[in-house]
């Protein structure tokens, strides 16, 4: 049971003080050194909501964490292949499948709506800033079936809830304006606070983009990858404009159900849940123009 506990415990939620020194540190540079133009800073209500979403998170994601380590137990006892994690080459295997399960994760996250209604929550500010970092959803469970995958290829079930947990605590250092460029060879091979930047743009050019986690390479690759330009616009093309928590964790769901119940037919009722953010029936797009993403 302890060494059960032990494979449970989040390096997450270890690291959380040092989220909330690092948000005291950038609020300090930013409010008291001051900044240029570029940076928008911190308002108290975007932070406390931000904030207060990721507290909720971080239970919801304590007692889904359970439930994922035994599902991944169950299909690490069918796997075909299953590696040991006292081989440094287990811990290369997860780190990269974790960055491919990642990318992919993420880039459905953004083209799936139903996986976008979650999602969302974490491009809702219009901030750019540490404490955006801590926005997260309280609907994990679309995590479930991609990182199955490494289970099933024989990496332990608690490797794949640490290479989660180490994936998620890189990315909360990109959330800040106050770092513009690192040398060039680390923009080219790993994921940077200008790389994010773009991510969470809402602007036409910016839509769609940036979806590594630590590493830019399968951005790249893929074709998915766009420079920093011009500032980004933070937020969605079509903002939440509240604070309240429950509608900046939920409003995106609702707008699923209305359209739902108002589509005419089977094949647009599933479009809107499984189509791309701003998916519209052929006789609607003729008529309306284009899709915009949020």
């Amino acid at each position: 049971m302890a060494d059960f506990l032990a494979h449970l415990s989040d390096p997450v939620l270890m690291a959380t003080p040092v989220f909330l020194l690092f948000v005291a540190i950038e609020i300090l540079a930013l409010h008291v050194l001051g900044h240029d133009d570029n940076v928008i800073g911190y308002s108290v209500k975007d932070t406390r909501t931000s904030m207060s979403m990721g507290a909720v998170a971080v239970v919801i994601n304590g007692v889904f964490r359970i439930a994922m380590l035994f599902v991944f137990a169950a299909l690490y006892e069918l796997a075909p292949v299953k590696f040991s994690p006292h081989d440094w080459w287990t811990w290369v295997l997860m780190l990269l499948g974790q960055e491919i399960v990642f990318y992919a994760y993420h880039r459905a996250s953004h083209r799936v709506r139903i996986m976008w209604a979650g999602h969302q929550v974490h491009h809702s500010s219009e901030h750019y800033n540490f404490s955006t970092a801590l926005r997260q959803k309280w609907t994990p469970y679309f995590q479930l079936p991609f990182w199955s995958i490494l289970a099933f290829a024989g990496i332990p079930p608690w490797m794949i809830l640490t290479g989660l947990s180490i994936d998620l605590v890189y990315q909360f250092f990109v959330h800040t304006e106050k770092i513009r460029k690192l040398p060039r060879w680390f923009e080219y091979v790993f994921n940077t606070p200008s790389h994010h930047r773009v991510h969470h743009g809402s602007d036409k050019e910016y839509l769609d983009a940036n979806y590594g986690g630590i590493l830019i390479i399968w951005d790249r690759m893929f074709g998915s990858f766009v420079p920093e330009g011009k500032r980004p616009t933070y937020g969605l093309t079509k903002n939440v404009d509240s604070y309240n928590l429950l509608k900046v964790g939920f409003h995106e769901y609702g707008s699923i159900l209305r359209d739902v119940r108002a589509a005419g037919s089977w094949r647009d009722k599933l479009g809107y849940v499984f189509g791309p953010p701003g998916w519209q029936p052929a006789k609607e797009l003729s008529l309306s123009g284009p899709p915009q993403q949020g």
